[in-house]
């Protein structure tokens, strides 16, 4: 049966953010990701987490400056340092939260670099990350995001891409965190690529488009699509990472038979 799990930054939002713990619980769902833990204390979320009763499934590691525009570091030559100083908060709180696997976000493609300097880059980052997180009992992935919607100018976009980074950097030590919603409209072929690549992908996240949305409001047939995963064997969790049309609750109808 997929395991689905609550994105607790985009699900909720009609409750303070510790408080979306507990509604995710209500509503079913026995796991919950995120974007960011980094501005709560520890002890806060852990505390929120065992009321609920649920398992931290995902996070990602620090994205830089997020409200000044950076979207992820790993591809960026010039902050390199600051990228390996953020390896070492996300095993700080991955541990604490009992977070298995965490997500890199590649950055925006920085200015002044070759595409050759920016690639080995990432290659670079991803191995020291990887390295560093697989010591700590952690699976790193990264995702390909779009950059015709959502993020313009980010740096790794297709699944393609992806694989082929990955494989530079060798010995498992990243896999694929496959977001549907991006990937739907980077590339489309959804069951196809999942199929062929199902050995490599750790995380599923999902939504309908366009819209970003609750599954049920676009073009993609999500109750399809979940039932194809479970039919393939897929273990990992599926993240509900969408922004509700209306409220939140009444959005969930989708996730029923799954929950």
């Amino acid at each position: 049966m997929v395991k689905l799990a609550a994105n607790l930054s985009m699900l909720f939002n009609e409750y303070e953010f510790l408080d979306r713990f507990e509604m995710a619980a209500r509503s079913g769902f026995q796991g919950v990701e995120y974007t960011f833990p980094y501005e709560y204390p520890i002890d806060d979320l852990k505390h929120a987490l065992s009321e609920a009763k649920v398992s931290q499934v995902l996070h990602n590691l620090p994205p830089g400056d997020w409200s000044s525009g950076d979207r992820g570091i790993a591809c960026d030559p010039s902050r390199q340092s600051e990228f390996h100083d953020s390896v070492e908060a996300t095993i700080e709180y991955a541990t604490a939260l009992n977070c298995q696997i965490v997500n890199c976000l590649a950055g925006l493609t920085p200015e002044g670099f070759s595409s050759e300097e920016i690639n080995q880059t990432l290659i670079e980052n991803l191995r020291y990350a990887g390295e560093k997180l697989r010591s700590a009992g952690i699976q790193l992935l990264a995702e390909p995001i779009n950059n015709k919607v959502d993020i313009p100018g980010f740096y790794l976009t297709t699944t393609e891409q992806a694989l082929s980074i990955f494989n530079s950097v060798g010995d498992g030590l990243v896999e694929l965190q496959y977001d549907a919603y991006h990937m739907q409209i980077m590339e489309g072929n959804l069951v196809n690529t999942v199929r062929e690549n199902l050995q490599r992908i750790k995380h599923i996240q999902i939504a309908d488009t366009p819209g970003r949305h609750e599954p049920g409001t676009g073009e993609v047939n999500y109750d399809f699509f979940l039932s194809f995963l479970d039919e393939i064997g897929y273990t990992g969790w599926v993240g509900a990472e969408y922004r509700p049309l209306n409220n939140t609750e009444s959005g969930l109808t989708w996730s029923k038979k799954w929950l």
